[in-house]
């Protein structure tokens, strides 16, 4: 799943990096290592400028809130809820298929956290020894360092009890959709962790959709093929992530800066393998 991200990346670098026409330099965010649902998230998306003559679908760089909220909800309530996807059945759940048909986007990322119980913490658990088992979270980011772009669906919800011209009239929320993890080892590795998996799929069975940049036109392009989509929903090639411990800080949501992203040399939480 994905359910924490970092997002550091300046708006004018990737605006740059995925050939933005439009931003709102008034929608620029600060940057952010501990990204949760319901914040406010930058995506790359591409629709009609408002009021433009021309209806091409323009590439746009626009804030949107993480946690879906579906056009026909009756309140925006369950957003932090509906913060994942699944690949597997985007296209059919009644929240996500029309976003998947015509409102696709990529939420840019440094990377994302999963949290991860050790062998020693779950027997603790089994024997009654501790209520709740702590877990170790491991940061997941490119090998290459590159903005990870995952693969993202966004819909508009009118609030009724507001006037059309407040503000807040209208909400833009997202989901970041997901598939099975890698079982491969991690970039560089022959998946032989020391203290520490060994591969995606030994830290949390599902991961976030990340498109590599030849799929981007396609996935942004609100015209393309229905049929098409389905391809694009492949997961990336194997052993281009790499992941590593980072301080247990991460945790509260309350805690903000690039220091949660360091490596540590060992887990905080024993040996979890």
């Amino acid at each position: 799943m994905c359910g924490r991200y970092a997002a550091s990346r300046r708006p004018e670098d990737l605006a740059g990096l995925f050939g933005v026409e439009k931003w709102e330099p008034e929608e620029t965010l600060a940057p952010d290592w501990n990204v949760a649902p319901t914040k406010s998230v930058h995506a790359v998306l591409e629709r009609p400028l408002k009021d433009a003559a021309d209806r091409r679908p323009v590439r746009q760089l626009r804030t949107l809130r993480w946690g879906l909220v579906p056009s026909w909800a009756r309140s925006p309530e369950g957003a932090a809820k509906m913060i994942n996807a699944r690949a597997e059945t985007v296209h059919e759940k009644p929240s996500f298929r029309r976003a998947f048909e015509s409102r696709r986007c990529l939420l840019p990322a440094d990377g994302y956290y999963e949290w991860v119980t050790g062998a020693q913490e779950r027997e603790l658990e089994e024997q009654g020894r501790r209520k709740r088992t702590r877990k170790q979270p491991y940061f997941v980011t490119a090998a290459d360092s590159s903005v990870m772009a995952m693969a993202g669906v966004y819909e508009f919800w009118r609030d009724p009890a507001l006037p059309p011209d407040h503000p807040r009239a209208w909400w833009a929320t997202c989901s970041v959709i997901t598939t099975a993890a890698e079982p491969g080892p991690f970039a560089g590795t022959d998946g032989a962790g020391e203290g520490g998996p060994g591969s995606l799929a030994e830290i949390h069975p599902r991961m976030p959709l990340v498109l590599p940049p030849e799929r981007w036109a396609a996935w942004l392009d609100p015209r393309t093929d229905p049929g098409e989509l389905r391809s694009l929903l492949a997961p990336p090639p194997a052993g281009l992530v790499r992941a590593h411990p980072v301080t247990t800080a991460v945790s509260d949501v309350r805690n903000n800066g690039p220091e949660l992203l360091e490596e540590l040399a060992a887990p905080e939480e024993a040996t979890l393998f």
